[in-house]
């Protein structure tokens, strides 16, 4: 069984058991959180939501907060002598799936 979590405004495919990672979250390590469910998938039992099925939450906890590689944003303009450099990393938070339903 999966479900479609809408998690800060972006959907997730989550499974029990599941660690995934989103985009940071305000709660602290070790913490549950909720999140609603727009579909669950169930063998051949498929049921969605519009936009979100009644009585149905993720319930997730929090394992670890952090930031992805940096990557490096780098903008040119030929001929005008422009150029600027900047690095960005991303946090992110890493759940743990404990439940659906």
């Amino acid at each position: 069984m999966y479900a479609i979590a809408n998690i800060s405004g972006k959907q997730y495919k989550v499974e029990v058991g599941a660690t995934i990672s989103v985009d940071k979250l305000s709660a602290e390590v070790g913490e549950e959180v909720t999140f609603p469910v727009m579909m669950t998938v169930d063998g051949a039992k498929v049921k969605a939501g519009s936009p979100v099925i009644k009585d149905v939450v993720v319930k997730a906890k929090v394992v670890s907060h952090g930031k992805d590689k940096k990557i490096t944003v780098f903008k040119y303009k030929p001929k005008k002598n422009e150029r600027s450099k900047q690095g960005h990393r991303q946090p992110y938070t890493k759940i743990l799936i404990e439940s659906i339903g």
